[in-house]
Parts: C-alpha cells; sequence; structure tokens
C-alpha cells in the first residue's frame, strides 16, 4: 500500500510538470534578453549606491521630518531592490508545511 501510494504521487508529479516545449503556438523570433539584464544591474547598482550614500550621511543635525523622509526612501530602495533582483523565497512556515507534508506522505 505505501508503494502505491508512492507511485501515485510520483506520477502525479512527473504528469504536472509539462515541458514548455510541448506548448501549440510555435517561436519563431527570439528577442535578446541582455538589454533588459543589463538595465537591471544598472539600476541595481545605482539603488545599492544611493543606500551606501544614505548610510554615510551625518543624521544628527537633520529634522525629525527629514529622518523620517530618509527612512521612507530607504524602505522603498530596498523593496525595489527585492523585486529586481527576483528569486523565490520560501518562508519558515512553508518549509515547515513542506516538511510535515513530506512526514506524513511518506
Amino acid at each position: 500500500m505505501k508503494n502505491l501510494t508512492i507511485n501515485m504521487i510520483a506520477v502525479c508529479m512527473l504528469l504536472s510538470f509539462a515541458p514548455k516545449f510541448l506548448s501549440a503556438s510555435a517561436r519563431t523570433s527570439f528577442t535578446p534578453i541582455t538589454t533588459e539584464t543589463s538595465t537591471a544591474t544598472s539600476r541595481n547598482t545605482a539603488l545599492t549606491v544611493r543606500l551606501n550614500e544614505i548610510d554615510a550621511m551625518d543624521k544628527s543635525n537633520m529634522t525629525f521630518s527629514e529622518k523620517k523622509q530618509l527612512r521612507k526612501e530607504v524602505r522603498s530602495t530596498k523593496q525595489e531592490l527585492r523585486h529586481i533582483s527576483g528569486g523565490v523565497y520560501l518562508s519558515a512556515g512553508t518549509i515547515i508545511l513542506v516538511l510535515i507534508l513530506l512526514i506524513v506522505l511518506l
């Protein structure tokens, strides 16, 4: 019985991940991705430089509203950097849930 469930899970996983080349539409022209990547990296470096400038500032002579504005700028810049970098982020709850499901099913 246990072997049957493992085999069924494996079959379902294999069938759920369909290869991309089986799609009906044929792609005839290819666009270079390098221009998008270069603009993303240049934007990334500009944002990083700005964060370093803000970090190096002397904030002791600033008013409360100026400091608040800088904090908002830092938050938005960090959020934009996360958006540019992309990637898949898994929370701790998701990892625990996956581990529990694996233990229960296997």
